[in-house]
């Protein structure tokens, strides 16, 4: 078997007083789609900066492709790509010569212009990038972040300010690469997007890995399926544990034994002569874990800082 495309053990980093990283341990397989999960201040852009070579840090091992990327070497350079929620470019080139521009950098390119096709700008070749719409300047990022044609690419939120449509597209892009044995680290803040496109799902919260595994492993280590119905009015609800009211005449809960639960409530129901109206069982989501994971005031500190 090859060697791992990352490997991190015991890395930290601090910014004065605070330790954004404490101790992250990372494995990363060639070819596969890992994903990064976790509110602001988790960390999780301050490991990925130092896997990048942007940031020096202050105890730990890391290879990336083989190498140190303290000091950023060339080599590595070479290797990856690099896709920021905010990138560079010059505004008044039209899109065809940024990415001719960035082709130019590299040995072996991939060609700029099948690169706007696969990114869905090719009629839109010839504009000048300040011309651009936010969700079209996000898919020219996407574009030169695989013109070197990378062995590993880092995604930090890449579908950021695009429509449904368009992410979708993103989606079949990152697929692609994966499919082609392109390795891909992606953080992001959706976590469909993490169900649909990573083979293996990590979360940070603290400056620390909290948990890890494939999207439907991490789904259900919470070991509750959502039960939901409604009952007509003027019905009061069975004596079920954990029964919740959602709404007027609207029920939920979470249920460890689906099947005995299920049973209960609809052997109840006959009992009464009604129907347990709009019944669903949904099983454990990526996002029901990753809810029960974060510390709720991390979360909160999340979106105020958003």
């Amino acid at each position: 078997m090859s060697a791992p495309v990352i490997e991190v053990s015991g890395l930290r980093k601090r910014f004065g007083d605070f330790e954004a990283v404490r101790g992250i341990d990372l494995t990363v397989e060639r070819g596969e789609v890992l994903a990064i999960l976790g509110p602001n201040g988790a960390g999780k852009t301050t490991t990925v900066e130092i896997l990048e070579g942007y940031l020096e840090r202050d105890a730990g091992d890391v290879k990336v492709l083989g190498f140190d990327p303290a000091g950023s070497p060339r080599a590595l350079r070479r290797k990856i790509g690099i896709v920021l929620q905010e990138c560079g470019i010059d505004r008044f080139l039209t899109c065809r010569e940024v990415l001719q521009q960035h082709a130019s950098f590299y040995e072996s390119p991939r060609n700029p212009d099948e690169l706007l096709e696969l990114v869905g700008l090719s009629e839109k070749a010839g504009e000048r990038v300040k011309r651009l719409s936010g969700g079209q300047q996000r898919r020219l990022d996407l574009a030169l972040g695989i013109v070197g044609n990378p062995e590993l690419i880092f995604l930090d939120e890449p579908t950021t300010g695009f429509d449904p449509q368009a992410r979708r597209q993103a989606w079949e892009i990152v697929q692609a690469l994966a499919t082609g044995g392109t390795t891909v680290l992606l953080t992001t803040h959706y976590l469909d997007e993490a169900q649909a496109l990573a083979d293996r799902v990590v979360v940070f919260s603290g400056g620390q890995v909290v948990e890890s595994g494939t999207p439907t492993e991490l789904a259900a280590r919470t070991g509750l399926t959502r039960i939901s119905f409604t009952l007509p009015a003027g019905i009061a609800p069975p004596q079920v544990p954990g029964l919740e009211r959602v709404d007027e005449g609207s029920y939920e809960l979470q249920a460890k034994d689906p099947t005995t639960t299920l049973h209960e409530l609809t052997g109840w129901a006959v009992a009464q002569g009604i129907l347990l109206g709009d019944l669903a069982v949904a099983r454990p989501s990526l996002e029901d874990t990753y809810l029960s994971l974060i510390d709720p005031a991390e979360l909160q500190g999340a979106h105020a800082n958003a």
